[in-house]
């Protein structure tokens, strides 16, 4: 397999591979599938990385103010990287999403907030849960050296209230380009709920985003 291996889900009984497992057969998309919103208009953009994309665009997308959440690839030299490549582990690139949101409804701390706290485990070196591999890394994108001082300040926010028992390991890094992924991974939680990989390890983290975050939810989900 020329995929980094992932743990299998659930058993043989089930025989479903995890995320990291090429899924060239599964072609769901949506109508904004890896799209930025056509209308940018005061919209900013955020861009993070913090494990497999399928549960990190879902709490987003959720967040009051985000127009819209893309899955792809950043943090790598190469062009026009694919899920293969990226999954080998050997472009430089993580799996990221990018967040188009309205700063006027939802602020860049407030995100941050999300996602140091929440949508991930920012203390675990380019591991999340069984996904491992620098393409499973954590990191944090800054534009300005405003969102860079954000990063900093969110970072020992949390170290301080040692929300984790561990210091968090995540990368600060100046952000240069972003990658849509296939269309197949736009919107996957939602797509497939009862995915084994959704149901064990994606629905877990965006229930822990729902219950610490409520006030931040849209209405209706």
């Amino acid at each position: 397999m020329i995929r980094h291996l992932k743990l299998y889900l659930l058993g043989l009984l089930l025989g479903v591979a995890a995320c990291s497992q090429n899924r060239s057969d599964a072609q769901p998309t949506r109508s904004t599938a890896g799209k930025a919103p056509t209308n940018m208009q005061g919209l900013a953009v955020a861009t993070l990385a913090g494990g497999c994309f399928w549960c990190t665009e879902e709490v987003f997308e959720e967040i009051k103010g985000v127009r819209e959440v893309v899955s792809g690839y950043a943090g790598g030299p190469e062009k026009k990287p694919t899920y293969e490549q990226v999954g080998s582990g050997r472009t430089g690139h993580a799996e990221a999403i990018q967040i188009y949101y309205d700063p006027k409804q939802v602020s860049y701390a407030t995100l941050l907030d999300v996602f140091f706290r929440a949508a991930h485990d920012p203390t675990t070196l380019n591991r999340q849960g069984p996904d491992a591999g620098t393409q499973y890394r954590s990191v944090a994108f800054y534009r300005t050296p405003q969102e860079k001082e954000q990063i900093t300040a969110a970072i020992q926010r949390v170290n301080a209230a040692k929300q984790y028992p561990n210091p968090i390991v995540t990368q600060m890094t100046a952000f240069t380009e972003f990658w849509p992924a296939e269309d197949y991974h736009q919107g996957y939680y939602r797509l497939h709920p009862d995915e084994p990989y959704v149901r064990s390890v994606s629905t877990p983290k965006v229930e822990k985003f729902r219950k610490m975050f409520p006030k931040l939810l849209k209405s209706p989900l």
